[in-house]
This record gives structure tokens, C-alpha cells and sequence, in this order.
């Protein structure tokens, strides 16, 4: 029995129509084709420059350390690792654009709190393998985010806003122990990604006509983020 197929021009609107809602037509992923982004997606990955933040931080005193603030730098590092790290294997197994794009601002968002690190002379995990923690809550966080994401695309979305949620409760509360400016000073950056982050994530499973029910944020402190427009990213 033969099969009726798209006629070459009909395949061209099909792509058209898809580009309406993502970033185009994608075959050189290895999960199924999906909308890789909604329109106007890339001002939602907040990238840090550290060369930005080393100008910024030139005249801000250094100070001493105390061991909560040293405990809560060493653990933001690699918890910046795991966004990076799981939204990496998600880009891999679905090939969303969104994935790709805030993994990369991820690294940016990992490199500002290493900067920290070193600028502290602290011991910096910035070359543990992908997918490796030294802090047993992360390893075991970062396992089921994978096996939760790796279901579908729409569970993917989800466990990366779960991801920034638990992000911005851990830099609020990392906030309230350090009176250092230069470390509030990043946690206040790293917090405003990481809130543009959870709504591009909302925002991309909304598209597809899902939604989201926050984890970790209570519902009022998750409807003001939603609510709230993007802010601009970036040491300024």
C-alpha cells in the first residue's frame, strides 16, 4: 500500500509554520525535532562576563571570610555546574534552542562564582568531570533531574525550572550569611539570571500548552517572578 507523503511545497509551509513558534526546522539532534525556542527567547539567557566582574570588583574590599560564606561559595559553584550540566544533556537528547542557550549563560553564571573563589584563594571544583559532584545533595539532585528530563521534552522544561528555583532559594539564603559586597554583588547577578531562566523555561512550556507548578518557591514568590518582566543580565 503506498503511502501519501507532503509534496515539496507543502513540507516548505509546514517549516514555515514551525518557525513561527521556534527557531526553525532542526534535524542534527538526536531526540525528536521540537520548537527549539519561542520568539525572543535568547534575552531570557542572562550571560555574566568575568571580565566585566573583575573591572566591577577592582575597588571592593576583600575582606575574610567566614566558613558559612566559604561552605555556600564552594556549593553555588557546583550548583551552577549542574544547570549547565544537565541542561547539556537535555539540548543532546531534545535539541531545544532554549537548552543550549541557557546552558552556555550557565557557564558564564559558574565562572563568576569561581571568580569569587579564586579571588577568595578558596579550592575551585570548575574541572570535575560533567555530570560529577563533590557534594552528595547535588550528585543526587543532578541523577534525577536527568532520569526526570530525559522522558520527554516537556519534563525536561520542567526539571530545569526546578533547577532555577532551587537556584534562587540557595542565593537568597546564601545573601542573608554574607554582609561582603563583592559577594552579594555577584549572588544579586547570578539571582536575576537565574530568575529570567524560570520564565523562559514557564514561558517555553506554556507554548506547548503546559504549565508549571513551582516546587521550591512558595506560589506568591513564584507568581511575582512570572509576573514580572524580564531584567537585563550582565555586570553593570
Amino acid at each position: 500500500m503506498k503511502m501519501k507523503s507532503l509534496s515539496g511545497s507543502a513540507a516548505f509551509v509546514v517549516c514555515v509554520l514551525l518557525l513561527v513558534t521556534s527557531t526553525g526546522c532542526t534535524t542534527d539532534q538526536q531526540g525528536p525535532v521540537q520548537p527549539t525556542v519561542t520568539p525572543g527567547e535568547e534575552s531570557y539567557a542572562t550571560v555574566l562576563d568575568t571580565g566585566d566582574l573583575e573591572t566591577k570588583l577592582a575597588s571592593y574590599p576583600e575582606g575574610t571570610l567566614a566558613a558559612a560564606e566559604e561552605k555556600d561559595l564552594l556549593y553555588l559553584q557546583e550548583e551552577e555546574k549542574l544547570a549547565r550540566d544537565v541542561y547539556g544533556v537535555f539540548y543532546e537528547a531534545w535539541g531545544m534552542q532554549v537548552f543550549r542557550n541557557i546552558g552556555n549563560a550557565e557557564q558564564t553564571h559558574m565562572d563568576s562564582v569561581t571568580f569569587l573563589i579564586d579571588r577568595y584563594g578558596l579550592a575551585s571544583a570548575e574541572n570535575t568531570p560533567a555530570g560529577v559532584f563533590d557534594h552528595p545533595e547535588l550528585q543526587d539532585l543532578y541523577d534525577r533531574l536527568v532520569e526526570d528530563g530525559l522522558k520527554s521534552p516537556e519534563d525536561a522544561l520542567r526539571a530545569a525550572a526546578l533547577v532555577e528555583e532551587t537556584d534562587i532559594v540557595d542565593l537568597r539564603d546564601a545573601l542573608a550569611r554574607t554582609d561582603k559586597a563583592d559577594i552579594r554583588y555577584v549572588y544579586e547577578n547570578l539571582m536575576r539570571g537565574s530568575e529570567n531562566h524560570l520564565r523562559a523555561f514557564v514561558r517555553n512550556l506554556e507554548v506547548q500548552g503546559e504549565s508549571y507548578t513551582p516546587m521550591v518557591l512558595t506560589l506568591d514568590e513564584y507568581s511575582d517572578i512570572i509576573s514580572t518582566p524580564v531584567r537585563p543580565g550582565g555586570f553593570s
